[in-house]
């Protein structure tokens, strides 16, 4: 019977059938989806994962591998059959190395991104996906989705941070792809095909990852702006005097703030005076601090900022990323929202927001706009909650037109319907809709040839 052979395989500490257990595990964050689990198996080796696998895969039972379940859409949650088995790899937890000297360090899926961040910088070195979950969301799901966070703009995403890849395939075979090689064209590039895809053709149980370099002395800026067009300008200004040193560029509406000010206690709005929008900036200054007040007198002149501020000491740092950390949580206490996580080309944020605006006042002028987001690789959080009066369940279906629409603004610009979120279940109808169908018909060739039996994450993504 298949539920004893899984807990023969994890054994008594590694299963749960609970429903007090289980419960956290069967919802996303924002409460939008519950589904429900035949078991949820823990196991604490890539063995054991395989073994789950193979189990799973000779009585075709569907597994929904799961890490820190901090994900946006969905694509963690088993479906509402009770049928397939939640796989967590909260277990499988390991730092197995960390080499200094080749910059590199492998870890197993289960560890905690805010962990691997700490063992590298015991060692050194510096690993820079950085995000507001990275306290409990784990590495795999990470890499699952190809996460991105604020440091995208010179390290690019979770894919540009990985060397090699383990994954346990559909029929329980492990690929070994552990190499920490920069330069290898031996073939196709295996790790690419995983990063990313949700848990759809492999799990994925450790990676090795690129290690950097500390990054130095580091000035943290707070800059209020006129207009959000701003924030494009303003970038090319700091990149033509501190070029790849731009650790992070974040774009921030002023009701973000509100929001922030109103439900996390503790924080504070950095000026006293109300701005429409603004930058939270960080850059490795080193010795340069003079020209760091330059650029940003030259700015003032110019009147591409308004006003700006520099964070004095590591805990002013730390506040004022806080605010932004907090949006996403704070945004919970105002309602129902609606998320979006698009990409546009960087120049047309501007005008994207400019155009969203017409369009939210056209279909629901009294619904509350909440962006944010990385200005220096063009993703925003172009999130909407519900007006202050309104209802919450009513808001959210209505909402569906608000994201119809959105959606097709983003495409009518060269944009995204996911820029790092992944697509899981909440977005497979849009992508369906936004990918042409010679790249749909390449995915669903993919996904017959690595799991014919549809056992990984069925129903996510495609």
């Amino acid at each position: 019977m298949l539920l004893d052979d899984l807990k023969n395989i994890v054994g008594r500490k590694g299963w749960s059938t609970s429903a007090d257990v289980l419960d956290p595990h069967l919802t996303e964050w924002r409460d939008r989806l519950r589904g429900r689990a035949l078991i949820m198996v823990s196991p604490n080796t890539t063995q054991q994962v395989a073994q789950i696998v193979q189990a799973c895969a000779s009585e075709r039972v569907a597994i929904v591998p799961q890490g820190g379940n901090t994900g946006l859409c969905g694509g963690a949650i088993p479906d509402e059959s009770g049928q397939q088995v939640l796989l967590s790899l909260a277990r499988l937890n390991a730092i197995r190395a960390v080499d200094a000297n080749d910059f590199s360090m492998v870890v197993e899926a289960g560890c905690i991104l805010s962990d691997v961040q700490r063992a590298a910088r015991d060692q050194g070195r510096f690993f820079p996906l950085s995000l507001a979950a990275e306290g409990s969301c784990q590495i795999g799901g990470n890499l699952s989705t190809n996460a991105g966070g604020i440091n995208v703009l010179r390290y690019g995403t979770a894919r540009q941070l990985v060397l090699g890849l383990e994954v346990v395939l559909a029929d329980g075979t492990v690929w070994n792809g552990l190499r920490s090689l920069r330069k290898d064209t031996a073939g196709y590039d295996m790790k690419q095909v995983f990063l990313g895809s949700e848990g759809t053709l492999g799990v994925i149980t450790a990676a090795t990852l690129k290690l950097y370099p500390e990054p130095g002395e580091t000035a943290t800026l707070f800059v209020a702006l006129d207009s959000a067009q701003r924030s494009v300008d303003l970038l090319a200004r700091v990149r033509e005097s501190f070029g790849d040193r731009i650790q992070a560029f974040e774009l921030i509406s002023d009701r973000c703030l509100r929001f922030v000010a109103r439900h996390i206690a503790g924080s504070v709005r950095p000026f006293a005076e109300d701005y429409p929008w603004f930058v939270l900036c960080e850059l490795v200054v080193d010795e340069q601090q003079a020209l760091l007040e330059d650029m940003l007198g030259r700015a003032l002149e110019h009147e591409l900022i308004v006003n700006a501020i520099i964070a004095k000491s590591a805990a002013e740092s730390e506040s004022l990323w806080r605010l932004r950390h907090s949006i996403s949580e704070a945004q919970k206490f105002e309602g129902g929202n609606l998320k979006h996580d698009i990409a546009v080309p960087i120049g047309r944020i501007g005008e994207f927001l400019t155009r969203g605006d017409a369009l939210l006042a056209s279909l629901m002028p009294t619904a509350r706009l909440v962006a944010f987001g990385h200005v220096g690789d063009g993703n925003l959080h172009y999130n909407i909650a519900q007006p202050a009066d309104a209802d919450a369940a009513a808001f959210m279906q209505q909402g569906t037109v608000l994201t119809d629409a959105i959606y097709e603004l983003v495409a009518d610009m060269g944009g995204s319907i996911s820029a790092e979120h992944g697509i899981g279940v909440l977005k497979k109808a849009h992508l369906k809709r936004y990918r042409s169908a010679t790249e749909l018909a390449l995915m669903q060739s993919l996904k017959m040839a690595l799991d014919p039996q549809n056992i990984l994450n069925p129903g996510k993504v495609i």
